[in-house]
């Protein structure tokens, strides 16, 4: 006969103590407490299934008292006399659980934190803030597994009524996410794969900026004027100077200017294209910095966000300022200073496309073919940032500005 196994009890599970080897306590009915040598007390069920020995795990040991295990084990018992193996069971039942668990948001922010080292922190600071504005609240608590087309039609539908390029911007954010999901074994289906043509077109549009010489001095001495925070100030005052993109200059760090040598070594990490860019500094420009290092030089951000030093400017700050001083979105928009200066270095102060494209650190090979690099054009560069500064500057006191004759190109 076999030998009769009596019942563990509390305390011999309490008291149970590691030795150099793990060991079993039974409890009978092929229940037992597995303790390890490092002190681990896991509950054990061995149990046979079409003829085969299994064992199945219960947690350990006090998360799981002495009184459930036998529970589990009764329960377990039930499943096999029945023919069903506990073991498929808890497997399945896991399954559940962690689909359950891998919800849109839990999927988006992994696939985010993957995905933001590829581009710049502007870029990586608007896809998070779009989805928690306007995709979380609607389904970021949902299983991504369950989440259907219409679902996310309806939902870009109605984000398109407010603005169709956002809308179209969340269309491609989710159409990765859930191409990550099925890649990672999280959902097995995109359901955004099928929303080519569900939005309208965008109408593709330019940057509002002024390129007539009057309409220009009229914004910089409006600039000029501006009664707000003298940080704004500056910012306004260096944004049509220098033409950097918006991220680029509200994130400057006081590190990355050498203003003896006159210069701006913007980080690749920063920048679109994720190659290092240089702006050659005009005199004002460097006059406005020093000026500016006053106040802020002892912290991080040349322009720092007025609520807390440790974050720099607002992305709407520039833009807000200009609304104040009455020029509306569709007469400049920060981003617009790129195409003014464009715009007018070309056909006004004939500066040659290559020099300018290369200061807009646009990804375009020159006529040899060679892509951008920081130090491309520069003697050219250099020479047409301070002319652009005059430029501005003559506008600014009403000078009639002469264009100057065709600078042949440098490399």
């Amino acid at each position: 006969m076999p030998k009769r196994v009596l019942p563990l009890t509390d305390v011999q599970v309490r008291n149970a103590k590691p030795q150099t080897k793990e060991y079993k306590l039974a409890d009978g009915g092929g229940l037992y407490l597995l303790v390890t040598p490092t002190g681990g007390k896991l509950w054990r069920f061995d149990y046979r299934h079409n003829d085969k020995r299994k064992t199945l795990a219960f947690k350990t040991y006090p998360e799981i008292s002495l009184a459930d295990a036998r529970q589990r084990r009764d329960d377990a018992r039930k499943l096999v006399a029945n023919g069903v193996d506990p073991g498929e069971v808890k497997r399945a039942q896991k399954a559940i659980e962690q689909a359950q668990a891998e919800t849109f948001k839990t999927v988006t922010l992994e696939w985010y934190g993957q995905k933001k080292a590829d581009w710049s922190d502007n870029h990586a600071e608007r896809i998070l803030r779009r989805l928690e504005l306007d995709i979380f609240p609607a389904i970021g608590d949902k299983p991504i597994a369950d989440i259907r087309t219409p679902e996310l039609v309806n939902l870009l539908e109605r984000v398109a009524v407010r603005t169709l390029e956002t809308a179209h911007r969340l269309k491609i954010a989710c159409d990765m996410v859930f191409r990550y999901a099925v890649i990672k074994g999280k959902s097995e289906q995109n359901p955004a794969a099928s929303l080519r043509g569900v939005l309208p077109t965008v109408k593709p549009k330019h940057m509002a900026a002024p390129t007539e010489p009057k309409a220009v001095a009229e914004l910089i001495r409006a600039i000029d004027a501006f009664s707000g925070s003298f940080v704004t100030k500056c910012a306004l005052q260096l944004a049509p100077m220098l033409f950097v993109r918006p991220g680029e200059l509200r994130a400057a760090e006081w590190p990355e200017f050498d203003l003896d040598a006159a210069v701006w070594n913007i980080p690749g990490h920063k920048m679109k294209m994720k190659q290092p860019h240089l702006v050659p500094l005009p005199r004002q420009a460097v006059d406005i910095l020093k000026e500016l290092f006053n106040l802020t030089g002892g912290g991080k951000y040349v322009f720092p966000c007025h609520r807390s030093p440790l974050r720099c400017m607002s992305e709407n700050t520039v833009n807000a300022s200009l609304r104040r001083l009455g020029f509306d979105k569709e007469e400049i928009t920060g981003h617009g200073f790129r195409a003014m200066a464009r715009t007018m270095l070309h056909e006004i102060l004939q500066f040659t496309p290559d020099g300018i494209e290369a200061q807009l650190a646009h990804a375009v090979p020159d006529r040899l073919g060679r892509a951008y690099n920081r130090t491309q054009h520069l003697a050219e560069r250099k020479k047409m940032m301070q002319s652009w500064a005059d430029y501005l500057d003559g506008l600014k006191s009403g000078a009639r500005v002469i264009p100057f004759k065709r600078v042949s190109s440098a490399t």
